[in-house]
């Protein structure tokens, strides 16, 4: 508790002199690396563009944006410094391969966060976090509580590659993993280039219709334009019939009709969900996806490949996989290995990767054989 109150004074003193010297900046300081009660710090500027002081390393680290979590343990190697999450990243690590990598990482509390991104701030003092990271573009309400109680937050924006390679930098910056975050990074641009290289041969004719829905279950909600998702469609060869919308809008399933997707893609937040809710639809019996038997539930890694994350090239190789199962035939099971043992220092098994890929889920989705072990 005395560290807590300690570290409360410090940050109001640098509030205070920030005002003074018309810092608009939470933290004042110089760029750089600079010295203070708590040791070494570094100025880092978030997704927002405002300056954060940060310890450096920091040892104590609170994610709220659920990608973040997993993205976090990625890069650090493990989850040791990682001390608070959403209650989704919990879900995803407890569903998906990380769990077994990393079983004391189920500990890690996942109550910091209430509806809608509100942060409980009595319960996040209480874990006496080096940096919190919160979502940049949801409002003042998910912020300033955090910002009120003088607690360190550094935001983040959502839904481009850029933001993501923003992401996964300054988690290399603030953990002291320069290296691994630019591996991380090249190995995105390397895997986008040769895709793009690949793609750019393909006739618009034999791009595939491709819908991913975001929520299947409680109502129809597609991914249209400005989404990660409709960039990773186009980037795998395929046309996003809901581009024509903006973000994340529901449907009907008359419109899902006069869409006729060939491919249809779903997401893995709900856990529950899977193709077999999607042909058991009989007014969708007609559509080119469930008549050729090309829906595909999303694959669960080190956390879910929907949304953008660090394992995001092994996703867009999937889909080119599943848009042009005549033109692409990746290693994918063995580029799945390769990966996971330089970013979780884990070789995950036959059955593992089965798990990944969702074999059992997908087995009667047309040429899905092909992830399968030979």
């Amino acid at each position: 508790m005395e560290k807590r109150m300690n570290r409360t004074v410090v940050v109001f003193v640098l509030m205070i002199m920030g005002a003074v010297l018309g810092v608009s900046t939470v933290f004042a300081s110089g760029a750089g690396e600079m010295e203070s009660a708590a040791g070494s710090t570094i100025t880092i500027t978030d997704q927002t563009e405002r300056e954060v002081t940060v310890p450096v390393p920091a040892r104590r680290i609170i994610t709220i944006p659920i990608p973040a979590a997993s993205m976090m343990i990625a890069i650090d190697g493990g989850p040791e410094r990682l001390v608070g999450m959403h209650s989704k990243s919990k879900s995803a690590l407890e569903e998906g391969i990380l769990r077994e990598f990393y079983p004391e990482a189920l500990a890690i509390r996942s109550d910091v966060v209430g509806d809608g991104f509100v942060p409980n701030v009595e319960t996040i003092l209480s874990m006496d976090p080096d940096l919190v990271l919160q979502w940049g573009h949801l409002g003042v309400d998910v912020v300033q509580p955090l910002e009120n109680a003088g607690i360190n937050t550094a935001l983040l924006l959502y839904g481009t590659q850029e933001y993501l390679e923003g992401w996964i930098s300054t988690f290399g910056t603030v953990l002291g993993r320069e290296d691994k975050a630019d591996r991380i990074i090249n190995w995105h641009h390397e895997t986008r280039d040769l895709i793009e290289q690949e793609v750019a041969e393909i006739p618009e004719r034999e791009k595939p219709r491709v819908l991913y829905f975001l929520r299947w279950l409680s109502g129809k909600r597609v991914a249209g334009s400005g989404t990660y998702n409709d960039y990773y469609i186009g980037l795998a060869g395929g046309v996003n019939p809901a581009a024509e919308l903006s973000r994340f809008s529901e449907v009907s399933e008359e419109q899902i009709i006069a869409w006729d997707p060939e491919v249809i893609l779903l997401n893995g937040f709900e856990s529950e969900l899977s193709p077999e809710d999607v042909y058991a639809n009989e007014r969708l019996a007609d559509v080119s996806a469930v008549r050729n038997r090309r829906v595909y539930k999303i694959p669960l890694g080190g956390y879910r490949w929907d949304p953008p994350n660090q394992e995001s090239p092994l996703m867009w190789k999937w889909l080119t996989m599943a848009f042009h199962p005549d033109r692409f035939d990746w290693e994918l099971r063995n580029e799945i290995a390769e990966a996971y043992e330089w970013i979780y220092g884990h070789v995950p098994t036959s059955d593992q990767i089965d798990g990944i890929l969702r074999t059992g889920m997908n087995a009667d989705a047309s040429g899905y054989a092909r992830f399968e072990a030979e």
